[in-house]
């Protein structure tokens, strides 16, 4: 079948066109297809799905045509993936199945409904405002580190590392430990550092992060949201815009009275023609 590559500053995505949701996807068959060295390599995949045709979707199919179903490189399902939507808006556009009107476009996702805003290369998704619930803490080499539980249509651990502790030095080549009465279903982790003051934002944060279903990745879109909330609720503001720097580039969050803004870079790589792995 066919395939485009695409990434959104490192996280990077297969993505399968089935508008009439013919495709059987299995955890198996996804696995394969994101393994970097006998598949074709991703951080997950995007199946392009009319919302009326998936039992996930149909629900929005009134306030959207299309459904990203979001699989983890494990074969796992996800809620949400913020770099994966803005991925996912761009393929539309570039493949016409999709307009923007009045400068927006909703697209469906087992979150709920998200709506995007195209300026150039760079692609805004508006997400649910992030809520901030719980205290917990990681566990990581030995280290623990405590944290904020944040609820951002997928669940996110935030914790702020302390001085002395360089956030490059971090082996996430393990998964952190977590505590599973707060997260039953798995967590994404962050790590941050603050950042120099970045002109025309309320904050600046390096991050780093583990997902649940696809280990470290180059960048998390709903993790920056989760990170710049925490960042925001510490400054003592409720809303305000944040730079959030991952492995794989910069993004920018802002968090309004009732909703959350992800902005950044949204590229296809590769199109070609993808030998369903056995």
């Amino acid at each position: 079948m066919e395939f485009t590559k695409g990434h959104g500053t490192g996280n990077d995505f297969v993505i399968l066109p089935d508008p009439d949701g013919a495709l059987d996807l299995t955890p198996g068959l996804v696995a394969g297809i994101c393994d970097r060295r006998r598949g074709l390599g991703g951080d997950g995949v995007l199946r392009v799905v009319r919302a009326a045709k998936h039992p996930d979707g149909v629900a929005l199919a009134d306030a959207a045509e299309w459904f990203m179903d979001y699989w983890n490189s494990d074969g796992s399902f996800a809620e949400m993936c913020g770099n994966g939507a803005r991925v996912f808006v761009r393929y539309l556009l570039a493949t016409g199945l999709a307009t923007p009107v009045d400068g927006a476009l909703p697209v469906a996702t087992r979150a709920g409904l998200v709506r995007a805003r195209v300026d150039g290369d760079t692609i805004a998704v508006e997400m649910r405002r992030p809520r901030l619930y719980d205290a917990s803490s990681a566990v990581l080499g030995g280290l623990t580190l405590p944290g904020t539980a944040v609820d951002v249509g997928n669940p996110h651990l935030v914790c702020a590392l302390p001085a002395g502790i360089d956030l490059a030095d971090l082996d996430l080549t393990r998964a952190p430990e977590f505590d599973p009465r707060v997260f039953p279903h798995g967590v994404n982790v962050e790590f941050t550092a603050p950042g120099d003051a970045v002109d025309g934002t309320d904050g600046h944060v390096l991050m780093r992060v583990y997902e649940r279903g696809s280990a470290e990745t180059l960048s998390c879109g709903t993790g920056a949201c989760a990170v710049a909330a925490v960042a925001l609720r510490d400054a003592a503001r409720g809303t305000g815009t944040v730079t959030v720097d991952v492995p794989g580039g910069r993004l920018t969050v802002t968090v309004t009275d009732d909703s959350c803004w992800l902005s950044g870079p949204a590229l296809l790589t590769a199109t070609g023609t993808l030998t369903l792995p056995t």
